[in-house]
């Protein structure tokens, strides 16, 4: 099959998922971006009780929350600077959803849910990469999430 069938066909769980960042919204920037810069990941997740996506925080919002106001933002509750809804696919929907999510919300992260619609994981642009690399093992190198960006060895002379 080509890439645009297997796109087309193959369900969003055969992506490689990201751990992502969860808060609750009455939590503040502040817990979000130390999160994130821990887990080394562009957004945060805003989450109700029972695990379910209600908004998102992402490094763009921060960039543009601190030209405006300064830093005083980070002491306010991530509810109010969250963007909602939170875009979302199933483990089970065609992965040509996620693209299509990215596109019409203009986001580089799409939070993936399972049946009960309950935050299972994290994809986006990486892991649409990593599909199409693989697609094209031999032709294209990409350095898997959670990999070693760095030679362990030096090279050449």
């Amino acid at each position: 099959m080509g890439l645009q069938q297997n796109i087309q066909s193959e369900p969003v769980s055969r992506l490689t998922l990201r751990k992502p960042v969860t808060i609750s919204p009455n939590e503040t920037l502040r817990d979000a971006i130390i999160r994130m810069r821990e887990q080394k990941l562009g957004c945060a997740i805003v989450v109700d009780e029972e695990s379910k996506p209600i908004g998102i925080f992402t490094e763009s919002k921060l960039t543009q929350l601190l030209a405006q106001d300064g830093l005083q933002v980070a002491n306010d509750s991530i509810e109010t600077h969250m963007t909602q809804p939170c875009p979302w696919v199933t483990t089970t929907d065609p992965i040509i959803y996620v693209l299509e999510a990215m596109q019409l919300k203009n986001m580089r992260f799409i939070c993936v849910v399972d049946d009960e619609h309950r935050l299972v994981g994290l994809t986006g642009q990486k892991g649409l990469i990593e599909f199409v690399a693989d697609h094209f093992q031999g032709q294209v190198m990409v350095q898997r999430i959670g990999g070693n960006p760095y030679p362990a060895e030096r090279e050449g002379a």
